[in-house]
């Protein structure tokens, strides 16, 4: 079975495996360079924080300088003695921060340069000299320093504005990254949804569905319809439990077939064996006892009449005696007559022969010791097999409420429709029966299945018996 539903379900899995991989992938990939951007993002923001730190350290160094050259205090030197003192370890945390970067690593050395050539060249002797001399300090000086401050804030302009450029490049870099990673989110989840979707509806088409046809048919098949059939163009093992079903399934029927053909020869040589042995009672045994009175009946006569004149005379006791000793025997050969016609008429009733089912079952309810109320509509003689069938059947159901019922009445339905005979009995006596609880129904079941015919018994306790009998009319 190369195209089996397993190859085709490890096929799915791998595809689908493959879509969520490759979606996660990508997830992973644009989550990483957001990563690199908001690393790279902070990396900026702290360029731009120990940058801006720096230029107020000149900004600090500037003002307090201008205010000692102008007042001579010496209080007006702690800001600049405090960025004079911290200006190079900021530096080098600057230079650190940008020494990946070439372009800015170049201006944050002519920045450097620019602050340290600022404080030796120019701030310290300045300070030098106002303390000397407080007017030695003039407006030139003075001016000098806001130059060459300037020239140091116009490099941090340019450091800054630099940073903040590539800032904004890896924020944006950040978007895209955030933008990707769920636009390939989304996709691979349209994605795996639309391949679970179509492997769910491929199952539900090629498994459950086939599955489920094969259950309700197998449903049909439990109920007796050995007919049922399911297609078999299923895929792979689909389509071998639905070949192997069908096979069971006409397997079954075949079997069937045979079990009710043997039942039916079966119940046909018993029917036959039935009439061979009602006709041999009838044309032999029967016959010679009959035969056998009237020998008996003729000896008794001339014993008792005259030889010539035929009228009666005095007899000797020992006459008298003989006679009536031949009186008694022909009066038992008649009743072993009748016990015979009546079991005859039990094997196989002659009425059945000859009249058909309805004068049968009225000849039978005649004979019922308890009260029966017919129903017949039989206008036509049925198929011998039929009559002979429906005969028993309400026979035995006759037989098996006048044994055990205690019923007052029973009542019989009989009736030829739509190509069925439909045989009901119904009795309201004690109820409690069933087919195999010694009733005496099993052979009557078996007679009915054999023709093809189904029958059921309802008994509830102390509501009755009720047989019902459908028995195919054919052959007609």
């Amino acid at each position: 079975m190369g195209s089996g539903l397993t190859q085709r379900a490890v096929a799915a899995g791998i595809v689908l495996a493959l879509v969520v991989g490759a979606t996660f992938v990508m997830l992973l990939y644009s989550m990483a360079g957001m990563r690199r951007s908001q690393l790279q993002a902070g990396h900026s923001t702290q360029v731009l924080v120990v940058a801006n730190r720096l230029e107020r350290r000149i900004m600090d160094m500037e003002t307090g300088l201008r205010g000692y050259a102008f007042t001579g205090q010496e209080r007006f030197l702690r800001p600049w003695q405090e960025a004079v003192a911290i200006y190079p370890k900021e530096t080098g945390e600057l230079k650190r921060l940008v020494a990946d970067n070439p372009a800015q690593r170049e201006r944050v050395h002519r920045i450097v340069a620019a602050g340290a050539s600022y404080i030796d060249d120019y701030t310290k002797p300045l300070v030098l000299a106002a303390r000397r001399d407080a007017g030695a300090v003039t407006v030139t000086a003075v001016a000098e320093g806001e130059r060459r401050v300037d020239a140091i804030r116009a490099d941090f302009s340019a450091l800054v504005a630099a940073e903040q450029s590539l800032l904004e490049a890896q924020q944006r870099s950040s978007y895209e990254a955030a933008r990707r990673a769920g636009a390939v989110g989304a996709v691979g989840l349209i994605a795996s949804i639309a391949l679970i979707a179509a492997y769910t509806a491929y199952l539900t088409r090629a498994v459950v569905a086939p599955v489920r046809r094969v259950a309700a048919t197998a449903g049909r098949l439990a109920g007796g319809d050995l007919a049922a059939r399911v297609p078999g163009r299923g895929v792979g093992e689909i389509g071998l439990l639905q070949r192997s079903f069908n096979t069971m399934a006409a397997t079954l029927a075949r079997n069937r077939e045979e079990l009710a053909a043997s039942r039916s020869r079966i119940v046909t040589a018993a029917d036959q064996a039935r009439r061979r042995i009602e006709r041999d009672l009838h044309d032999g045994i029967q016959q010679r006892l009959v035969s056998l009175a009237l020998e008996v009946r003729t000896a008794q006569a001339t014993l008792t009449t005259g030889p010539t004149t035929g009228l009666t005379t005095g007899l000797p006791d020992d006459r008298t005696e003989l006679g009536e000793r031949l009186n008694r025997l022909a009066d038992g050969l008649g009743e072993a007559v009748d016990e015979l016609r009546e079991i005859s008429r039990g094997i196989h009733p002659a009425v059945l022969s000859r009249a058909g089912l309805g004068p049968a079952l009225k000849a039978l309810a005649r004979r019922s010791p308890v009260p029966v109320e017919l129903d017949l509509n039989v206008p036509t003689r049925l198929p011998e097999p039929v009559e002979v069938a429906a005969y028993y059947v309400v026979c035995e159901a006759l037989a098996n409420t006048a044994k055990h019922a205690r019923a007052t009445v029973a009542t019989v339905q009989a009736e030829a429709r739509n190509g069925l005979l439909h045989l009901e009995v119904h009795d309201d006596g004690a109820g409690g029966a069933a087919a195999g609880g010694g009733s005496g129904l099993v052979g009557v079941t078996d007679r009915v299945e054999a023709l093809g015919g189904r029958m059921t018994i309802t008994s509830p306790p102390a509501q009755g018996t009720t047989l019902i009998v459908d028995l195919p009319v054919t052959g007609r």
